[in-house]
């Protein structure tokens, strides 16, 4: 009877997902269409203030074609900026700032397109209005215009989930009114008559459980027949995972990796990364020696101390590495998590080096060794990784793919984890990510990095 309701509730996940999300796709078009309109739109207006007078034609042509090349770059920077991301609550708050953000880096872009590529005619004036009205334009599509194009009529949802993640996930739904959703719950130990009721009187679409909950599959097992009636079963897991991007730790066992990582991956895909890695390697790490003379010059008036420091770190298949970074501390590093606030131990250059990495500049020699990846779990200190793997079950299983210099849990978290909980949180993106590892996600999240470089040098 169990299995039957898990049959009913997979299939109609990606169909929830589809009404529920507002049609993600469709709406992420949407938003490029207005974005590119709005940049449009504040062109015209800069025209109009610039001259003093309503643009000609002729003369918004002009500028258009100048401009063109310039907006589809500014849209690859909104991307990186994830101002295409899942509208979750994180994401609303921090729109206006991601937008400012973006605008900040692409007329970065644009001056070096204007004022550096030889161009007859550079309109720098007009670039600089542009700005302006365009950040005005664009926060008001964003945050008005574009919110009402891209909602739909709300879909009934029962929650029965009685997990962390359920309530996490029903605190989300409820409180962001960018989700097509409203969420009833009922008590933990509902009946299959309270439930009836619920979806009689609320008209209920979708219904959300935990398979793992045995009352909870139980009564929906005997209610399978109501997806005769259209209405649809999924797994609060799998619904979480989808709108948090990450894996609930409390769905990992033995089963999980079994179905879910093992030879999920083509060989193809291996191969294809390892050629990235070395291609992207030796470019990047050829273009980073420009870097070394000032590096050097740095660490070496700082404290007169030693320019590179080795680290014992774990890898792949739990195997210890040598990883070479610039050295950014007085003394060594044990993996410690360090004192409240500002570790004294790091250096005045230490601390300009973190927070732009360019302190791992020269883990590029150990991605062309194959110690690392551009792309993977971050490396722990064996300290460090043998105490996690004594704190948090099916920890080390993180290492069964090299570690990375970025990964997904590094863009998804603000900060590097501090405590055990927090790591744990990384733990889950980096489930994810084994779950669901891709060229396209390791594009996403190379690009991606771009953006968080910028926010933690202050931009």
């Amino acid at each position: 009877m169990c299995e039957n309701a898990k049959q009913f509730a997979f299939p109609a996940l990606y169909a929830t997902i589809l009404h529920m999300f507002g049609r993600r796709r469709t709406n992420i078009f949407i938003l490029v269409i207005g974005d590119l309109f709005a940049m449009v739109v504040a062109l015209w207006l800069t025209l109009g203030l610039r001259y003093s007078a309503l643009p000609t034609e002729e003369l918004f042509v002009r500028h258009l074609q100048l401009f063109g090349p310039v907006f589809v770059l500014w849209l690859i920077g909104f991307f990186i900026f994830n101002l295409y991301g899942k509208p979750t609550a994180v994401y609303l708050r921090n729109l206006p700032l991601n937008l400012f953000r973006a605008q900040f880096f692409n007329s970065a872009v644009a001056a070096l397109i204007f004022y550096f590529l030889p161009r007859a005619g550079t309109p720098k004036t007009i670039l600089f209005i542009d700005l302006l009205f365009s950040v005005i334009v664009l926060l008001v599509w964003r945050t008005v215009l574009g919110p009402t194009l891209t909602s739909r009529r709300k879909e009934q949802m029962l929650l029965l989930g009685s997990s962390a993640e359920a309530k996490e996930l029903e605190r989300e739904l409820t409180e962001n009114e960018r989700y097509s959703a409203t969420v009833h719950r009922l008590g933990d130990n509902a009946t299959r008559e309270e439930i009836l009721d619920d979806i009689y009187a609320n008209h209920i679409a979708t219904i959300v459980f935990d398979f793992k909950n045995h009352h909870e599959k139980e009564l929906v097992s005997n209610l399978g027949v109501l997806a005769l009636l259209g209405i649809k079963f999924i797994d609060v897991n799998e619904l979480y995972e989808e709108l948090f991007d990450r894996v609930p730790l409390s769905l990992i066992n033995d089963h999980w990796f079994f179905e879910n990582i093992s030879s999920r991956t083509p060989p193809a895909y291996d191969i294809l990364k390892r050629a990235m890695d070395i291609v992207i390697g030796i470019v990047a790490g050829v273009v980073s020696l420009l870097l070394y003379p000032f590096v050097i010059l740095a660490i070496k008036l700082d404290d007169g101390g030693p320019v590179f420091s080795i680290q014992e770190r774990i890898g792949k298949g739990n195997q210890v590495f040598h990883a070479l970074k610039f050295r950014t501390m007085s003394g060594t590093d044990k993996g410690a998590w360090g004192a409240q606030g500002k570790d004294l131990r790091v250096t005045r250059a230490g601390r300009f080096l973190r927070a732009s990495r360019i302190d791992e500049l020269p883990q590029l020699w150990n991605i062309l060794r194959g110690d690392m990846s551009l792309i993977g779990p971050r490396p722990d200190i064996i300290d460090l990784g043998k105490k996690l793997a004594t704190e948090i079950p099916y920890y080390t299983v993180r290492n069964i793919i090299p570690p990375g210099l970025s990964g997904w849990a590094q863009i998804s978290q603000d900060l590097p984890p501090r405590s055990v909980e927090e790591t744990r949180e990384r733990l889950s993106y980096d489930f994810y990510y084994l779950k669901h590892r891709s060229l396209l996600l390791d594009v996403k999240i190379a690009l991606r990095t771009i953006k968080t470089l910028l926010s933690r040098s202050g931009l």
